[in-house]
């Protein structure tokens, strides 16, 4: 099986209320996220895929540069969404088990830690 990078970026804003962007798919939420290309960092395709799916200007974001967050999984096949929402911040989240929560749990954390809500 190939290996593909990918890179997304989870979009967090405090006003008017704590919410979470996420992207619609028929039966999931997934981040804004696709593929590296080449000569790519990590930073710029997901701030590219960020404003590719969902029209938000890479400068109107501020990335946290302490936290980050891998996961390793193996897609069966492409999935295309049909827009995106924003979710509200109220933990603990049941978004999907194996791969959202995690990061939301991760981020709880991280904003417990540092105060930031």
């Amino acid at each position: 099986m190939q290996k593909v990078k990918a890179c997304g970026v989870l979009v967090f804003r405090k006003e008017p209320r704590p919410e979470f962007l996420v992207m619609k798919h028929r039966h999931r939420f997934d981040l804004p996220k696709g593929h590296l290309e080449v000569g790519e960092t990590d930073v710029e395709c997901a701030l590219r895929e960020m404003w590719e799916e969902t029209g938000i200007p890479q400068d109107s974001v501020q990335l946290d540069p302490d936290f980050q967050y891998q996961e390793v999984y193996y897609p069966y096949e492409a999935r295309f969404g049909s827009g995106f929402q924003w979710l509200p911040w109220k933990p603990p989240h049941k978004v999907q088990r194996y791969t959202f929560d995690p990061l939301l749990a991760k981020l709880e954390r991280y904003f417990q830690e540092r105060k930031l809500l």
